[in-house]
C-alpha cells in the first residue's frame, strides 16, 4: 500500500478555492445583469453561496464513495475521471441535463430551452417540477441499489452499527436478495400514489435499477480481465459506475435548488462550486488513505446514501427541504467519523 500523502489539507482545494472566487465574480455580473441594481447582485451573490454549500453537504458522502472506488483504478483511470469526470459532472448533470429535461417536455430544441430559462425562468422551473416522478424515482432506485449493494456484501469485514450491518452481511449469500427488495420497495412505494402518478414511478425506478445492473454487471466483466489492454477496460468500468453514481446523487440537488432560485445560471454557478470541494475532497481521501485511517466513515457514508435514495421518494408527493438532507448526511457521516477516532484509540 502506498504511504499516505504528507500534502496539508489546504493544499488540496487550491482549485476549488480559485473555482469560487471566479463563480461569485461571475454571480456578480449575472445578478447586474438581471437587475441592474446592487442589492439584485447581492442576492444573487448569496443564492450562489448558499447553493454551493448544499452541494457540499449533500455531496460529501459521494466523495467518499468515490474515494472508495478511485483506490480500485489505475493512476491513467483516477486523473481521467478527476479531468474529464468532473467536467461532466459539472456541465453535463448541473447544466445540460436541465436542458435535456425540458427539451424533452416541452419538445424544444436545445437553444429554444437556453432561451425559456433566461426569459421565462418561472415557466422553465415549471417544466422541471413536472419531471420530478421519473427523476426521483431513477435516481432514488439507483441510490438504493448502491447502498443495499454494499451493506449485503458477504465480503464486507467491517462494521459500524454491528447489529444490522452483521445481519445484513449474513443474508447476501440469498442469490438477488437485494434486487428482490428493492423490486418489493419500490412497487411498495408505487401504489402509495394515485395511478397516473404510479405507474410514471414504477417505470422510471425499473429503468433505474436496470441502469444499476448494466453498470454493474459491465464493471464486474471488465474487471475479470487481467492483462494488457483489458486493464484499460476495467478502468472504464469503474469511470461509468462512477459517473451514474454521480448522476444519480445530483438529481436531488439539481431538483432541489429550484426551490431557492428558478434561474437555471444561477443554479449552475453555485452547484459548479459545490462540485469542485467534492473533486477536492475524493482527491485528498484518496492520497491521505483518510478511508483507511477511519475505518466506519465509508459505512456511514452509505448509510447517508440510503436516507438519501429514501428522501428522493419522499420528493415524489413531499418537498423536503435540502438542508434537512444535507444535515442528516452530515450527521450520519460525523457520528461514523466519532467512532472511528474511538476504534483508532482503543485499537491504533
Amino acid at each position: 500500500m502506498a504511504e499516505p500523502c504528507s500534502k496539508p489539507a489546504l493544499r488540496y482545494f487550491t482549485l476549488a478555492f480559485g473555482v469560487t472566487a471566479g463563480g461569485l465574480i461571475l454571480s456578480l455580473v449575472l445578478g447586474w445583469s438581471i437587475f441592474g441594481t446592487v442589492a439584485g447582485m447581492l442576492n444573487v451573490l448569496f443564492i450562489t453561496a448558499v447553493l454551493s454549500v448544499l452541494e457540499i453537504s449533500l455531496s460529501f458522502d459521494n466523495a467518499i464513495v468515490n474515494a472508495n472506488k478511485l483506490r480500485e483504478m489505475t493512476a491513467v483511470w483516477q486523473r481521467r475521471f478527476l479531468t474529464w469526470g468532473i467536467l461532466i459532472a459539472v456541465f453535463g448533470m448541473r447544466i445540460i441535463f436541465p436542458l435535456a429535461v425540458v427539451c424533452i417536455a416541452a419538445k424544444i430544441g436545445p437553444w429554444a430551452a437556453v432561451e425559456l430559462a433566461w426569459a421565462h425562468p418561472d415557466r422553465y422551473a415549471q417544466i422541471m417540477d413536472g419531471a420530478r416522478v421519473p427523476i426521483s424515482a431513477f435516481g432514488g432506485t439507483f441510490l438504493l441499489m448502491v447502498a443495499l449493494s454494499y451493506f449485503f456484501d458477504p465480503e464486507k469485514t467491517v462494521h459500524w452499527l454491528p447489529g444490522v450491518e452483521r445481519m445484513m452481511c449474513r443474508m447476501s449469500g440469498a442469490k438477488l436478495l437485494v434486487v428482490t427488495i428493492v423490486i418489493g420497495v419500490i412497487t411498495l412505494v408505487s401504489n402509495l400514489f394515485d395511478p397516473a402518478t404510479g405507474r410514471a414511478f414504477l417505470q422510471s425506478a425499473i429503468w433505474g435499477l436496470l441502469t444499476f445492473l448494466l453498470v454493474d454487471v459491465l464493471g464486474h466483466y471488465l474487471d475479470a480481465q487481467k492483462a494488457g489492454r483489458a486493464v484499460g477496460q476495467a478502468g472504464l468500468g469503474a469511470f461509468l459506475y462512477l459517473e451514474v453514481l454521480d448522476a444519480s446523487f445530483s438529481f436531488d440537488g439539481v431538483i432541489g435548488a429550484f426551490a431557492l432560485t428558478q434561474n437555471l445560471f444561477i443554479i449552475a454557478i453555485g452547484l459548479g462550486i459545490g462540485a469542485m470541494y467534492v473533486r477536492s475532497m475524493t482527491v485528498m481521501l484518496v492520497e491521505k488513505g483518510t478511508l483507511n485511517e477511519y475505518r466506519y466513515l465509508e459505512n456511514g457514508a452509505f448509510w447517508s446514501i440510503l436516507v438519501l435514495a429514501i428522501v428522493m421518494f419522499l420528493h415524489v408527493e413531499f418537498h423536503v427541504p435540502e438542508a434537512v438532507t444535507g444535515l442528516i448526511g452530515a450527521a450520519l457521516i460525523g457520528a461514523s467519523f466519532v467512532a472511528s477516532l474511538r476504534d483508532r484509540k482503543l485499537h491504533g
